[in-house]
């Protein structure tokens, strides 16, 4: 699989595999945790899923700029691996649940965030800048959509085991506390311990209070209420000490293979690489006037891909049965499903873009791009279908959460990350390649920071999608995205062939 691309590739991929299985960790727990932990609802949670997300992608602009400015990519990679790890210690060690000092505990939680985000923007950027420089010469040029392609597959194999790592850990902390799993209770105990309860939520309370006490036979509600927030919570501090260990077997490989990487930006001498001619002017405008109109689509892409953090996790908790047959899953299940589907569809999308590049009929990169506008826009018509009729999310707080009869599918989420993922791979690591084949040289870590700062603009706004989910109709909610994500592919088809022309 990577025979024919830089034999830095795989290295590179490696030491990206902890800061993605932290990515997916936080992609699977941050809001719910929030909720759990704090009493959140979904928008006030979301507000601050939108800020630690905008604050990652938004720090690798700053962290492409350091590493410009210093010319010291690697150094700066590394720091950005350790400010991580840093990050996921603060927020891992485990504090009292009810909070004692809202206030001291919630301040404490979002700088471990920040440290974190500051970290990733540090990593990020640089690491796919370093990438890109792989495939600057005659040799490996050609490759270059499938070698990031690659990248992308192989950094999101940590990804799948982040989220069935955190149920886990949660799950093993709960089991041996005397308690199970359920994903109402959280809220249902908050509700209880502020007297907000609805008759109906309090009789649902009571019943599932008394199903998932494993080892007590009697036990007061509201000292249920404190004891299953405190275990519930201590469980999420316990996966995210996770994410530390695998933080650092990436700095241990990055460590081992620092020598075997290039510098973004510097050029090398060597009979196979391409002599690099310096830009005039008019030529750098053009290149960066095209690079802001993709990022500038691509920003809507993130305000709907991202919502699997956020909408599309509060789905699963609050509509899908959490139930396949005899198996019994969490709802952060669904978290490792667009990591898995990245790793085993990459191949057969690679495989299409191959076929079609045989017959000279494979689309342009920012072509690509367009179509899987498009496709992402049909996964979420397809959960705007399958979720016409559910009950408001006001109603299903006031019956204290709904029964499995009441239940969707589970097989929508399924499928609708099926295809989210299928986008996915037409945009994000195209556009990572888009990047680094458009960008000056000199521009490159800067470039590849502006590429995750359009993405941070997309993150920023992710709140608006609690705000639909919490008050209006949940199929509305969904087709909000179907239209963001038409009118993005409709403009990108209309620039395609003057991105062509620039990207020739």
């Amino acid at each position: 699989m990577f025979k024919k691309h830089p034999k830095g590739l795989l290295a590179a991929s490696l030491a990206n595999m902890g800061e993605r299985f932290g990515f997916y960790t936080m992609m699977a727990i941050l809001t719910f945790f929030l909720m759990s932990k704090f009493g959140l609802d979904g928008k006030s949670a979301g507000i601050i899923y939108s800020i630690f997300y905008f604050s990652i992608y938004a720090l690798a602009l700053l962290g492409g700029v350091i590493a410009d400015r210093t010319k010291n990519y690697k150094g700066t990679i590394l720091t950005g691996i350790v400010l991580m790890a840093v990050g996921y210690l603060i927020i891992a060690i485990p504090t009292p649940t009810p909070v004692e000092n809202f206030t001291l505990n919630l301040a404490l939680v979002c700088s471990g965030l920040f440290v974190i985000a500051f970290g990733n923007g540090l990593f990020k950027g640089n690491l796919q800048a370093l990438v890109g420089q792989m495939y600057d010469n005659e040799e490996y040029g050609k490759m270059r959509d499938s070698g990031f392609s690659l990248f992308y597959m192989f950094i999101n194999v940590g990804a799948i085991f982040a989220p069935l790592t955190a149920i886990f850990a949660r799950g093993w902390w709960l089991n041996k506390n005397g308690f199970e799993y359920n994903s109402d209770l959280p809220a249902l105990c908050h509700q209880y311990l502020s007297g907000s309860l609805s008759p109906e939520a309090a009789i649902r309370y009571s019943e599932l209070a008394a199903k998932v006490s494993l080892n007590h036979n009697s036990i007061d509600l509201a000292t249920f209420a404190k004891e299953y927030l405190n275990v519930f919570n201590t469980g999420y501090h316990y996966a995210f000490g996770i994410a530390i260990f695998a933080m650092l077997i990436s700095l241990i490989v990055y460590i081992v293979n620092r020598n075997k990487f290039p510098n973004p930006g510097e050029i090398k001498k060597s009979s196979t690489t391409t002599k690099i001619v310096e830009m005039d002017v008019n030529e750098v405008k053009q290149r960066f006037y095209a690079l802001f109109a993709v990022l500038g689509v691509v920003i809507f892409f993130w305000f709907s891909f991202h919502q699997n953090g956020q909408t599309l996790s509060y789905f699963a908790r609050d509509y899908a049965l959490l139930k396949i047959g005899s198996w019994s899953f969490a709802a952060e299940t669904f978290q490792s499903m667009n990591p898995f589907f990245v790793v085993f569809l990459t191949p057969v999308v690679l495989a299409i873009f191959g076929w079609l590049r045989a017959k000279g009929i494979e689309p342009s990169t920012p072509r690509k791009i367009a179509i899987g506008m498009g496709i992402a826009a049909f996964a979420f018509l397809v959960m705007a279908i399958g979720s016409f009729g559910v009950p408001a999310h006001k109603a299903v707080l006031a019956m204290g959460g709904l029964g499995d009869d009441q239940r969707v599918t589970p097989y929508l989420l399924m499928f609708t990350y099926l295809i989210l993922t299928f986008a996915e791979l037409f945009i994000s690591p195209l556009g990572i390649s888009f990047v680094s084949k458009v960008a000056p040289p000199k521009y490159q870590g800067m470039m590849q920071g502006m590429w995750l700062g359009a993405t941070a603009i997309g993150n920023l706004f992710l709140f608006l999608g609690a705000i639909f989910y919490e008050n209006i109709p949940i199929w509305l909610t969904w087709t909000v995205f179907v239209v963001v994500c038409l009118i993005s592919m409709s403009v990108m088809f209309f620039m395609v062939k003057w991105l062509e022309r620039i990207t020739k």
